[in-house]
């Protein structure tokens, strides 16, 4: 759809992403899922895109991009289908900014350049087996021993966590709560570290993992910021995510409007194409309504950004909005391709695997409302 937010140049960098996902993810989405996994070669070709790049400071290989750019990366990225193996190239998006922000400058140096070119792969280690998004309660302990913290404690459901060469892990340094919170750069080669890969719901072309710390020595100079401020870093890094994961989110549901409308028109039944019963058309005009209100208030957010604001509240609801469109899209797509939607290999019912994870990772339905009314003054 036509929106004044995009200009030439958003237009020519979708071009380009239309090109890449056609070529090189959407023929082999349904394999790799099958597969478990996708091959490593990927992240190199989408980084000769400048896909890995956007956002990211020039002087590391970076490319200065907009919150539209964002928006188009993500949603091309969703043409294919296949959310695992979005979340697993992806991964650095939320791996890398914090050492972008704040990380030692030969931290930076040496680390930002083989993430961005693809030669190296970045994750984000927070989740704990008994916690979730109470990041302030996370219980992976670093003592500190001479030049280096000694780490140990598990982290789970992480994306990337099988193939990350470098993890960006939430530790706890000093006491109880947030102020005890500190972010390490933990490098994938470390003895004590290993790793156990998870079998899930969706995402299946993603290496999602738990993670074993066991009294793995990290130079101090792979502290990120200050010991004490990691909670802060965390926090700083949620915006982003959730409006990645909304972008996607949207997009996603647009796929299985598209998938179901031509299915429609394809499919007959009683003598007529499925489309010609009043009850599918109005199951499709639901799902579009629902695309198009999620589309118009995630490009707003977007706007609000660019002016330099930082609308929590509405970003949380968006969140919440584009998964619950997702939802509801995928459902009625399977619905609507009857027992053809039940079957593995068409993009409506990979998505319609992949519904809860977007509705949980980021931080849940409920976390979203709460952190949002609170953000209301409620």
């Amino acid at each position: 759809m036509k929106s004044p937010f995009y200009t030439a140049e958003h237009d020519a960098f979708r071009d380009m992403m239309r090109r890449f996902v056609d070529k090189e993810i959407a023929p082999f989405a349904h394999d790799w899922d099958e597969a478990g996994e996708f091959p490593r070669a990927l992240y190199r070709k989408a980084a000769e895109i400048g896909l890995l790049g956007l956002g990211f400071p020039e002087q590391y290989g970076g490319i200065a991009a907009d919150q539209f750019m964002k928006i188009v990366a993500s949603q091309e990225l969703a043409q294919a289908g296949a959310g695992g193996i979005s979340a697993s190239l992806m991964s650095h998006t939320i791996g890398a900014p914090p050492i972008a922000r704040a990380a030692r400058p030969e931290i930076k140096a040496r680390l930002l350049p083989q993430v961005l070119s693809g030669e190296k792969i970045s994750a984000l280690a927070i989740t704990e087996p008994g916690g979730g998004s109470d990041v302030a309660s996370l219980r992976t302990k670093a003592r500190r021993d001479g030049g280096h913290y000694v780490v140990s404690g598990e982290k789970t459901f992480i994306t990337s966590g099988m193939r990350a060469d470098y993890l960006t892990v939430a530790v706890r340094t000093g006491g109880e709560g947030a102020g005890g919170v500190s972010l390490l750069l933990i490098e994938g080669d470390t003895p004590g570290l290993s790793r156990t890969k998870l079998k899930k719901m969706g995402w299946w072309a993603s290496d999602t993992a738990t993670l074993h710390f066991d009294e793995c020595h990290v130079p101090v100079e792979n502290l990120i910021g200050e010991e004490g401020q990691g909670f802060k870093i965390i926090m700083q890094n949620f915006n982003s995510e959730r409006m990645g994961m909304a972008a996607g989110c949207t997009a996603f549901a647009r796929v299985c409007l598209d998938e179901a409308i031509a299915y429609a028109k394809e499919r007959q039944t009683f003598g007529k194409p499925l489309a010609q019963h009043q009850v599918i058309r109005h199951k499709i005009v639901d799902m579009a309504q629902k695309v198009a209100a999620s589309q118009a208030m995630l490009e707003m957010l977007a706007w609000r950004l660019e002016q330099g604001e930082s609308p929590v509240a509405e970003i949380c609801m968006m969140k919440n909005q584009a998964t619950q469109t997702m939802a509801f899209c995928a459902s009625e797509a399977v619905q609507i391709f009857g027992g053809a939607g039940f079957m593995r290999g068409i993009k409506a019912e990979r998505i319609y695997r992949e519904v809860k994870v977007n509705a949980i990772g980021g931080g849940t339905e409920e976390i979203m409302k709460d952190l949002a009314s609170r953000q209301m003054g409620l």
